[in-house]
């Protein structure tokens, strides 16, 4: 099952906001998440916020998700008040939003656009589990508005997904991307999974030109991380399967950037990777940039203006909450000046635009000279005062963002 939700201060029942989050409204970028609970069977190393039907209980379903969404909708509208608020981004993620019927989206997005407003273009996406999707359903879903889809594809080789325990089979997803294309969807992302246990490195260059072949302008590429609490942990620490290596890790990562850049695609974040600028995910750029989203459903995680809270985990309970009319906001925290401005180097230094150099501590100035000549940040931006990555500082970003946050 799914972690534990963080602590933090309550929330009023009205869901209203500190003053310090509404100063600027509007003056932000601004976006929607939508998360969708619901899965099949649940992944061997998951440990999002989902449920398949057995975990489900009573009090919450398929059936009734979109409506309560809805209400939540309204409730972000009542909340941020009257600010003009257009929306720029709009993200449905999981669990497996394609497990509900397309209108049940669509009508999830019409409430977004009749209570805030989409801007022109605003990019609107949904996660897809290949296997759960057709032709028909992908023209429905264009067709209500949607204009970006991420297929979860994480492997090509079958051996990998079964260790995984993915619910597709290997060549799905590029079916699914050619289906996306002709459907007329204008940008798609497929999602990898590298350094599982038993994948080599033949393995994961299949995978990579299995992605490239399918014709996607967008790859995310994510080494595995084996949480606590999940099927993959409990079977590594009986000993069934090795836990996953780092230095491999580093080499899988090689192999992914060489064969994306041959490819067309230019890294823009880390682990994600798009052939033009007008293909990066906009939505997660807004989370990488300090925007504000407000994002629905059960466990998922707001932010406005500084003020970051999380809604109550079990669907039952998010929509007890909502027929009740009260907020379904589990707690909250008002982050402080030194925490946003240590948010701002973890997520920005990981992009290709970099972080200002200008911005980092005095105590930090060393650790940044040391960065340079190790070859970890590029001469030239470095010159224009910005901080960004080369290949090598990003393979060791995390342990330079620790070095610097010290």
């Amino acid at each position: 099952m799914p972690a534990t939700l963080p602590d933090g201060d309550p929330v009023p029942t009205s869901g209203e906001l500190p003053g310090s989050a509404l100063r600027g409204l509007g003056e932000r970028p601004f976006g929607f998440y939508v998360h969708v609970p619901f899965c099949v069977t649940r992944c061997g190393y998951c440990d999002f916020n989902t449920y398949t039907s057995a975990e489900l209980g009573p009090g919450a379903s398929h059936h009734d998700y979109a409506d309560t969404v809805v209400e939540e909708i309204r409730l972000a509208r009542r909340v941020l008040g009257q600010a003009d608020l257009p929306v720029e981004t709009v993200f449905f993620g999981g669990g497996t939003p394609t497990l509900l019927p397309p209108e049940d989206l669509a009508r999830i997005l019409a409430a977004i656009g009749s209570e805030f407003g989409l801007r022109p273009g605003a990019e609107v996406t949904t996660e897809a589990n290949p296997e759960s999707v057709d032709p028909s359903y992908l023209e429905k879903l264009r067709h209500g508005g949607f204009n970006r889809i991420s297929f979860g594809m994480q492997s090509a080789r079958e051996h990998v997904l079964r260790v995984l325990e993915r619910g597709h089979t290997p060549g799905r997803a590029a079916a699914a991307v050619q289906e996306a294309r002709k459907a007329g969807f204008e940008h798609v992302n497929i999602d990898l999974i590298y350094s599982a246990p038993g994948e080599s490195d033949d393995d994961w260059r299949a995978s990579l030109a299995a992605a490239i072949e399918a014709g996607p302008d967008h790859v995310s590429a994510y080494s595995l991380i084996v949480e606590e609490g999940t099927r993959l942990a409990a079977r590594i620490r009986r000993g069934e399967l090795p836990m996953p290596d780092d230095d491999v890790a580093a080499d899988r990562y090689l192999i992914a950037d060489e064969m994306l850049a041959e490819a067309g695609f230019q890294w823009y974040e880390v682990s994600n990777w798009a052939t033009t600028d007008a293909a990066r995910c906009r939505h997660n750029l807004l989370y990488w940039t300090g925007g504000d989203w407000w994002a629905a459903g059960p466990g998922a995680h707001s932010h406005v203006g500084g003020t970051r809270w999380w809604n109550v985990k079990h669907p039952a309970a998010y929509a007890q909450r909502l027929a009740a009319g009260v907020s379904p906001a589990h707690a909250r925290e008002v982050l402080g000046q030194d925490d946003r401005d240590a948010e701002r180097l973890m997520l920005e230094l990981r992009l290709i635009s970099g972080y200002p150099l200008a911005e980092v501590a005095p105590a930090a100035r060393t650790t940044v000279a040391s960065a340079l000549a190790r070859g970890l940040l590029e001469p030239e931006p470095f010159k224009s005062g910005l901080m960004v990555l080369t290949l090598k500082g990003r393979l060791l970003a995390d342990a330079l963002i620790r070095d610097l946050l010290v």
